[in-house]
């Protein structure tokens, strides 16, 4: 890969006169070793330089918003470059949601102004369903909820519509670069190398150098999460078959289940908890299979329960209940502004308060919950896991259970018991820890950047990685590893473009970018209307 020459926008990040990057192209130890890199130094390693004054790192949604924010601000696509393995910016999201069981035509937990194919929320998912299936209900459950309906939700395939049409509008495929991000350094005299190694046999060399003024990191979850029990017995057996998260391929289940009676253990009470409970349940009315679920709750919620007036939510046989994972308040008002000025332990504090997991009410599955109670094919069981092991064909869980409160008959708890089961679907969540992510642990060993109070990545209220600014230099992060800073609603459509209009804001503050005035706003909304480029 050529050394492209340096854009008007960074005269100083020009490589030295004389120097030839060809060469193994590879990371010296002596780069490994050095917490603030030289162009001299990179040179000398031949790997090959790109200059470009913006990168962003991930090309996941939280990248795509971002990008979208800045075309639409006057940053031209010759100026960004998208870093990323994937080949389309929700092709992740994709991923998690059809595994998760909620195919293209359900509806997702978002609201209908949260669109990350149109930062002005206008017009918004309701309004572009009413229009395209000629039916006033989407509006009519906008308008009326949440007292009279439930909140509206958008369907996973109206969502990549949109995100597909705005893709093509703002050209994103030509900013984007395949590869793996291996790290990001601190440069010399300002800015940042951003290290790529790009798919086997496309260069002649292993790694590509990125040189910019700004970086984005919107790297989304460090991976999986599993539960200490069954970690253990995944890395014991090597049993991926019958102990599943919930986030990757488990069709196998499903499969079995139609196939034989079976009896599967559900671990967690979220969201993906509730699609694969009536994944499940919709099998068995649909194809008569003969399956029995036990749902082992960590914390039972009896009823309504919460903090004071105000911090209290809905609840019941053992499911917490909110419409969107925050309170709407976090997104855009007295939340919002009051995160915002809290420090250390009390912004922890509220994080406690505010947070837990939840699931919005869905009336089609707990009608059916509520028929599996009364005929006994569901159990909800209240208690803590200390042992999965294999026995003969089925598993064994060993479980501390704990009393349940209220009146459900079917559930069970008070002393040790033993649950034996065919399958064990993990649906507790994506929350690994931050370090274990190589980008971000290479970060925080060698570039300045540490933990906010909840052990996320700690940044600003512009999202700037605290710790991390260069001479002229910021770099920034947005996404999942950010939870637990000033803003809380971060891994949600609308929480990303509320970083990404930060950032972008204080990219304008810098010059790097024209600010969004109610001149330009208008204007680039047409452009959006019309599908012309911004």
């Amino acid at each position: 890969m050529p050394v492209h020459s340096p854009t008007s926008r960074l005269p100083h990040f020009e490589a030295p006169a004389g120097r030839s990057t060809t060469g193994p192209g590879d990371l010296t130890p002596e780069l490994l070793a050095t917490d603030i890199w030289s162009d001299e130094l990179v040179t000398l390693a031949g790997i090959p330089v790109v200059d470009v004054p913006f990168v962003t790192v991930g090309g996941g949604i939280g990248s795509f918003v971002l990008v979208d924010y800045l075309r639409i601000m006057g940053v031209p696509a010759t100026g960004i470059r998208v870093l990323s393995n994937l080949d389309r910016p929700w092709q992740t999201y994709e991923h998690l949601t059809r595994v998760s069981q909620i195919p293209g035509p359900e509806r997702i937990r978002s609201d209908s102004a949260s669109m990350p194919d149109n930062l002005w929320g206008f017009p918004s998912y309701a309004m572009r369903e009413a229009l395209t299936e000629h039916s006033l209900k989407p509006i009519w459950n906008v308008l009326s909820e949440p007292i009279l309906s439930n909140y509206y939700t958008p369907r996973v395939s109206q969502v990549f519509r949109g995100m597909q049409q705005e893709h093509d509008r703002i050209g994103y495929q030509d900013m984007l670069v395949k590869g793996t991000v291996r790290m990001v350094r601190r440069r010399q005299g300002g800015g940042y190398f951003t290290i790529l190694t790009p798919p086997a046999g496309s260069t002649a060399t292993k790694r590509v150098a990125y040189r910019s003024r700004f970086v984005h990191l919107a790297v989304g979850y460090a991976g999986l999460k599993f539960l200490p029990d069954l970690q253990r017995y995944r890395s014991d057996t090597g049993d991926h078959h019958r102990v599943v998260n919930a986030y990757e391929g488990h069709e196998h289940v499903y499969r079995e289940v139609a196939s034989r009676p079976c009896t599967v253990v559900i671990r967690g009470s979220g969201i993906v908890a509730s699609r694969v409970l009536q994944r499940l349940i919709d099998d068995r009315d649909a194809l008569g299979t003969n399956v029995r679920i036990v749902h082992l709750f960590r914390t039972y919620v009896a009823g309504t329960h919460g903090k004071g007036v105000f911090m209290r939510r809905r609840g019941g046989h053992g499911w917490a209940h909110q419409g969107f994972n925050y309170p709407k308040s976090a997104w855009g008002g007295q939340l919002k502004a009051r995160m915002r000025r809290l420090e250390g332990e009390q912004r922890a504090e509220l994080y406690r308060q505010i947070g837990g997991t939840q699931t919005p009410i869905r009336n089609s599955w707990m009608r059916q919950l509520k028929r599996g109670r009364a005929e006994g094919w569901y159990q909800a069981v209240s208690g803590e896991a200390q042992l999965v092991r294999a026995q003969g064909t089925q598993l064994s869980m060993l479980l501390e259970s704990r009393p349940v409160p209220g009146r459900d008959q079917f559930t069970v708890g008070g002393a040790p018991m033993e649950i034996g089961c065919d399958f064990v679907i993990d649906c507790t969540g994506l929350e690994a820890d931050i370090a274990e992510h190589r980008v971000i642990g290479d970060l925080m060993v060698h570039s300045g950047a540490g933990r906010n109070p909840v052990n996320r990545l700690d940044v600003e209220r512009s999202f700037e990685v605290r710790g991390t600014r260069t001479d002229g230099g910021r770099l920034y992060a947005s996404g999942a590893a950010t939870l637990g800073g000033y803003f809380p609603g971060v891994d949600t459509f609308l929480g990303l473009q509320i970083a990404a209009q930060e950032i972008a804001d204080d990219l304008a503050r810098q010059g790097f970018c024209k600010r969004l005035g109610p001149v330009r706003s208008v204007r680039q909304w047409w452009r959006w209307c019309t599908g012309r480029r911004p």
